[in-house]
């Protein structure tokens, strides 16, 4: 994703000033993948980043009901269980004969690709007649994605067509379309670039009065990446029971966040793959995709099928700098060229800047073949694999020393082309930024495991250049070694990445969790990792304020660092995915009790953001802040925080497959505190299967009768 490059608005009401990025943390966000929208806790949309969005354009920038001469105050919100959500606001002193209220404004909200709409109903349950004057207000200023993140002040559009039935905005690019039923008498009246309509509602005692507003959204050239069509599971929907029902509550409610981010590549409508996150990426990042459908595997491999070939027809295939494309090189992000609608986003419209999607997208192959992806799906994608190795070896390591490293070439690029992509997220101890080319220490880890998986499936399907792969692999592990280690006085650690002079960048980061698993280790340097993730203030020398883990999840920068910042966005904040895959990592390591103390922090974090976790918040300790604060332009949802507890589950329970050979490794017991957890509905090649731990925490594998079940960690 991109990293925000600008300050915050520090109100998260009303207009933001020019310049700052919106607040969200207490936005409601529905999303309906290409569209979204987002609202105040009442349901207006009134500013900042409130809006009906499509592709990437606000179409909706105002939409409010307000009863006249009443004050109306809201009671709450519910997100249903198909994602519709409710807000309801009591209207004050209307048909009231005791202190109870009487009458209720509800806004009833559904999401649609394309269409947005609100069904408003009054309820009077009152013993007098209401009278009262409902009147909504609408505008639109059809502004870009870019020009709300940023904070522009972008004026409302005059509506081209007015009628009693409603409005229409277009700017050639993008029309939106407003319909109100039952329309009101007369033609709606224009206040300013306002649309508004009023409702004269004369209820008895036990009525209740309903109109229904609808706004349909449509690109001139059709969407960059379209809906599915609805009603469609690319996954299975797991069944979580066990004496902590908060697992089961975070799963269900990622399972609704992640239907709303999934899109389809329009060359081939077959295949899905995860949006990034709302509202900021609502588009294809490779990075993202590939992890959360990584993460999404033990459910099923539909969105890992849709994921590698969405990307592989987008693999680079020349040599072009100004989009830093490269043959056999995995895009970073893909964006609407939206000529003349005010955008002046740096970033070209298919943008190849990232370092660690290709070898993420070989592991991701290797990996959904191991989970029962079918032999010819993964054959038809081995060019591109190889296309891939190829540029791991030849165009990855611009300077010859060995290592992946990165350096934007434009001068309009990601200066930082890890999942650390901000400006200021790669730096050293002493709170100094890392110049370029940098190497992360993560890059090299992915790098090393891509090849030694992409050479176990060259040697699956008969081609040739296995064992060249794993010699690399062998060579850049040793180099590693020799090169990334450094020593504080709580002992050895990997630095977080090398800078253009091939200097250690000496920070103490969460990057070094993804070096777990991958085979970049050996069982001492795992184990110092692991220690420095998941050990205590004795284990590490650190000051109580200090250290990687928050209580909440790994902080992405030790709190000793100067430039430690709990509110940082790579520089202190908890990102879930990150800490998943620590998780991960710990538990194919051996280390399932450290593993089991971080899921414990996600899930107490899980249940204070009511189980929807957001992209990031706020590294604060738990043992001072309880409840976790929130970063506040954080999307919510975003694909691989709301994958992340599948990629827990599957770690707590040791998940291990290899499809081709009907084999299943499994950890002999879940760690103490997840004794009588089920997890019912996982599937691997095409077959559903159970697994259960025992009240003595042993694991138990139910519907693969036919398959060698291997008892152990790691693997």
């Amino acid at each position: 994703m991109d990293a925000p490059v600008k300050a915050h608005d520090d109100s998260g009401e009303g207009e933001s000033a020019p310049g700052l990025q919106p607040f969200l943390h207490d936005a409601c966000v529905s999303a309906a993948a290409p569209s979204l929208c987002v609202s105040g806790p009442d349901g207006a949309l009134r500013g900042g980043a409130d809006g009906f969005y499509h592709g990437d354009r606000r179409v909706l920038s105002r939409l409010e009901a307000v009863v006249e001469e009443v004050p109306a105050v809201p009671v709450g919100s519910a997100t249903l269980p198909d994602g519709d959500v409710v807000f309801r606001s009591v209207l004050r002193g209307l048909a009231e004969q005791t202190p109870d209220p009487a009458v209720v404004l509800e806004r009833h909200r559904t999401v649609a690709p394309g269409r947005l709409t609100e069904r408003y109903t009054v309820r009077n349950a009152g013993g007098l007649t209401a009278r009262l004057r409902l009147t909504l207000r609408a505008a639109a200023d059809l502004a870009t994605m870019e020009q709300v993140k940023s904070g522009q002040d972008v004026a409302h559009r005059d509506p081209e067509q007015v009628a009693p039935g409603g409005a229409r905005w277009t700017d050639g690019a993008i029309t939106a379309t407003l319909a109100l039923s039952p329309p009101p008498d007369g033609e709606l009246p224009q206040s300013g670039k306002t649309v508004a309509v009023t409702y004269a509602i004369e209820l008895p005692p036990g009525a209740s009065w309903q109109a229904v507003l609808q706004c349909t959204a449509e690109h001139r050239d059709g969407d960059l990446f379209p809906a599915p069509a609805p009603g469609t599971r690319w996954w299975s929907r797991p069944e979580v029971t066990g004496p902590d029902r908060r697992l089961a509550h975070w799963i269900a409610a990622s399972d609704r966040d992640l239907h709303g981010l999934v899109l389809r590549d329009p060359l081939d409508h077959q295949d899905v793959f995860l949006a990034a996150g709302a509202p900021w990426f609502l588009t294809l990042f490779g990075r993202d995709a590939l992890w959360a459908a990584r993460m999404l595997l033990p459910l099923g491999t539909d969105v890992a099928a849709g994921t590698l070939r969405t990307l592989a027809r987008r693999q680079g295939r020349d040599s072009v700098p100004e989009t830093e494309e490269q043959p056999g090189k995995i895009l970073h992000e893909v964006r609407r060229h939206d000529p003349g609608a005010g955008s002046t986003f740096g970033l070209p419209p298919s943008y190849y800047g990232t370092a660690d999607a290709t070898p993420l997208w070989l592991i991701l192959l290797h990996d959904a073949w191991r989970w029962g992806l079918p032999g010819s799906e993964v054959e038809a994608l081995l060019p591109h694999a190889e296309a891939a190795l190829d540029w791991l070896e030849r165009y990855a390591d611009a300077d010859g020393d060995g290592f992946l490293e990165y350096a934007d070439g434009t001068g309009r690029g990601l200066s930082n082309q890890g999942w650390k992509d901000s400006s200021d997220g790669i730096r050293f101890r002493d709170g100094r930024t890392a110049a370029a080319p940098i190497a992360l220490s993560e890059v090299q880890a992915y790098a090393h495991e891509a090849a030694q998986k992409a050479a176990s499936l060259l040697d699956a399907f008969g081609r040739p250049g296995g064992d060249r792969r794993r010699r690399w692999a062998a060579e850049l592990r040793d180099r590693f070694r020799d090169s990334f280690w450094t020593e504080d006085g709580a002992g050895p650690y990997p630095a977080v990445a090398l800078d253009g002079d091939k200097r250690r960048v000496d920070s103490v980061a969460s990057n070094m969790g993804h070096l777990l698993g991958t085979g970049l280790l050996d069982a001492d340097e795992a184990a110092h990792v692991a220690r420095r993730l998941t050990g205590t203030v004795e284990d590490t020398g650190a000051d109580a304020d200090s250290g990687l883990d928050s209580g909440f999840g790994l902080r992405t920068l030790d709190a000793s660092a100067a430039g430690f910042n709990a509110l940082g966005y790579h520089t202190g904040s908890v990102w879930p995915h990150d800490t998943a895959i620590a998780i991960n990592g710990l538990a194919r390591e051996g280390f399932a009790d450290g593993a089991a103390r971080l899921a414990a922090g996600l899930v107490g974090a899980a249940e204070q953001f009511g189980y929807r976790l957001p992209e990031l918040y706020a590294g604060y300790a738990r043992v001072e802040q309880p409840r976790p604060a929130p970063y506040p332009a954080s999307c919510r949802p975003q694909a691989w925080a709301a994958a992340a507890p599948v990629l827990v589950l599957q770690s707590l329970f040791g998940l291990e497959p290899d499809a081709p050979a009907q084999r299943l490794r499994h950890a002999a017991r879940v760690p103490a505190g997840y004794e009588g957890l089920r997890v019912r509905g996982l599937r691997v090649a095409g077959r559903t299967f159970d697994v259960t731990a025992g009240s003595d925490g042993a694991v138990e594998v139910h519907g693969l009768d036919d398959w060698t079940l291997v008892t152990g960690e790691g693997g």
